[in-house]
């Protein structure tokens, strides 16, 4: 039991450490990108919105939004998001008016973290949200995450569960159908893990928050519902 125990810690221990090399490298990437996001919004494919998560730019999802360019989709960035700081309901609000304004339908959101809370609200509660063929979620904290308490902003303890834009979302269970919920067996930001009752939940083999976004089955699940 000890011994098992031990492994597994330092399993996790491996795990997070690469996982804040991956993140600090998206960040690297954030502030030294200098190419408009406006390239990767052609392609004949079913169009891709990116929504990043909290204290992320869309260039921390860079990588997988140019291999899905790649492969011919559309990718949408939400500019307005900024670094992801704002209200969940605001943000959602941001993303709404980009699906009007680009006049995107049949829509596929690849959101990490936060964005898939973002996505699921612009599903749930937006007219707007029957544009949204379906959403592939990565690491998302759908049902909040106990540490979101003891952090030192508003922003971020916005993710504990009794919060009541939190409680919205878990009610909105009828929008859980179109979502697929990517996640790693540890989590070091949701201990309470990203399993989504009535969603398609997919669980990697590796663990992460962040590092998890380059896993294969992440592009794979979102070629299976976009292809």
């Amino acid at each position: 039991m000890v011994i098992a125990k031990l492994r597994t810690g330092v399993r996790d221990l491996g795990w997070w450490v690469r996982d804040y090399v991956y993140a600090v490298r998206g960040q690297v990437r954030a502030l030294t990108g200098r190419d408009a996001p406006d390239a990767l919004a052609e392609g004949s494919g079913t169009p891709i919105v990116l929504l990043p998560g909290i204290y992320e730019t869309w260039r921390f999802m860079e990588p997988l939004a140019k291999a899905l360019h790649d492969r011919g989709h559309p990718v949408h960035v939400v500019t307005e998001l900024g670094g992801n700081l704002r209200p969940v309901a605001e943000a959602a609000d941001r993303v709404a008016a980009l699906l009007v304004a680009r006049g995107l339908d049949d829509v596929v959101l690849v959101a990490h973290s936060k964005g898939g809370l973002i996505g699921k609200h612009v599903m749930a509660f937006h007219p707007e949200g029957e544009r949204v063929r379906a959403m592939v979620a990565v690491a998302t904290p759908f049902g909040g995450s106990r540490y979101s308490r003891l952090m030192p902003t508003p922003s971020l303890r916005a993710f504990a569960s009794g919060d009541a834009t939190m409680r919205a979302l878990a009610a909105a269970a009828e929008a859980n159908v179109r979502i697929v919920s990517v996640y790693g067996p540890f989590d070091p930001h949701i201990p309470e893990g990203s399993e989504l009752a009535g969603a398609r939940n997919v669980r990697l083999a590796g663990g992460g928050h962040f590092r998890v976004l380059a896993d294969p089955r992440v592009i794979a699940e979102v070629i299976r519902v976009a292809e």
